[in-house]
């Protein structure tokens, strides 16, 4: 098992690497001179060029792609261009919202699904079933910006309950924020809870469907506790796949419902660091979520072998 993680931990080392190359080297083909769009239109050409060499863009790309990696390993993501300040602190002020609304949503995605997908395999063709996977495929089907609008039509406008949005911050108390994610962790967390309900369904019905699973029934265990005791561990393995795209997802993916709502988060800050060419902020933004991409994908992993003992014995 140890030789498996040190296997993954250098095999992720090298994604974060190669993905770190592509990010810098995109980023370098943008249209767009961030020290020309700074300076204005009828900017003159020294002094565009004077900007250049004070944000270091004059220098070889091969020197600043190496700075930019020392400095993020040593933790400094270096200067906004647009904002003249670290951007770790525009990273840390913005993670503070982007991520609890992750974590939120996944809960609450979490939390629905998994009954709906047990209870729906439990009754497979029933009219429970057959309801369930219906407001599933509905939840698939409706994007979730459009679910956004009609909360806040809803919830905020007609019933007044939580506001349209904002965040006010957690200094604020933490059910003020948390109430103030609560629309777009709802948001987020339907459409994800449509499609992990269905596909614990899927796998929960075709490990019902193992020999092991009738054998425990030929044994006398009835059905809930055959599908409880023998069948759920089993079936986990697709749905902590899914668990863990759907936390990149949510952490990468949430940029139009913080625009719907007007939260701080990290979507907002890429998108307005791609509008003003702030490209600094912009490859620091992306590899803190592709290095999350990939610490998920470890984690995923090591839940793989806690939740089915077989893998273990393979690798070893």
């Amino acid at each position: 098992m140890t030789l498996y993680l040190l296997r993954r931990l250098l095999s992720l080392s090298l994604t974060l690497l190669a993905a770190s190359i592509v990010v810098f080297l995109v980023t370098e083909i943008i249209p767009g001179d961030p020290a020309a769009f700074m300076m204005g239109i009828n900017a003159d050409p020294a002094a565009i060029a004077a900007l250049r060499s004070e944000l270091g863009l004059d220098q070889p790309v091969a020197f600043r792609y190496l700075n930019w990696i020392v400095g993020m390993l040593q933790g400094d993501f270096g200067q906004s261009y647009t904002y003249r300040v670290p951007v770790s602190e525009l990273v840390g002020d913005r993670i503070a919202v982007s991520l609890p609304l992750t974590l939120y949503a996944l809960a609450l995605s979490t939390l629905i699904a998994f009954p709906a997908g047990v209870f729906a395999a439990s009754r497979r063709n029933a009219p429970g079933d057959i309801a369930i996977m219906g407001v599933t495929q509905l939840g698939v089907a409706v994007p979730n910006f459009w679910f956004a609008m009609l909360l806040v039509l809803l919830f905020a406008i007609t019933l007044q309950w939580f506001s349209a949005g904002g965040f006010p911050g957690w200094d604020a108390g933490v059910l003020v924020a948390l109430k103030s994610l609560t629309l777009p962790a709802i948001a987020l967390a339907l459409p994800q809870a449509s499609i992990l309900a269905r596909v614990m369904r899927s796998s929960l019905l075709d490990t019902l469907d193992e020999d092991f699973v009738r054998t425990a029934r030929a044994k006398g265990l009835s059905r809930s506790q055959a599908l409880w005791g023998h069948a759920l561990r089993n079936a986990l393995i697709p749905v902590l796949t899914i668990v863990g795209l759907q936390f990149s997802f949510l952490l990468a993916g949430g940029i139009i419902i913080e625009n719907v709502f007007y939260l701080p988060g990290l979507g907002r800050l890429v998108f307005q660091a791609i509008s003003q060419r702030d490209l600094i902020v912009v490859r620091s933004v992306i590899i803190l979520l592709v290095f999350a991409v990939v610490a998920v994908t470890f984690l995923v992993d090591i839940a793989y072998a806690i939740a089915d003992p077989r893998l273990r014995r393979q690798r070893r």
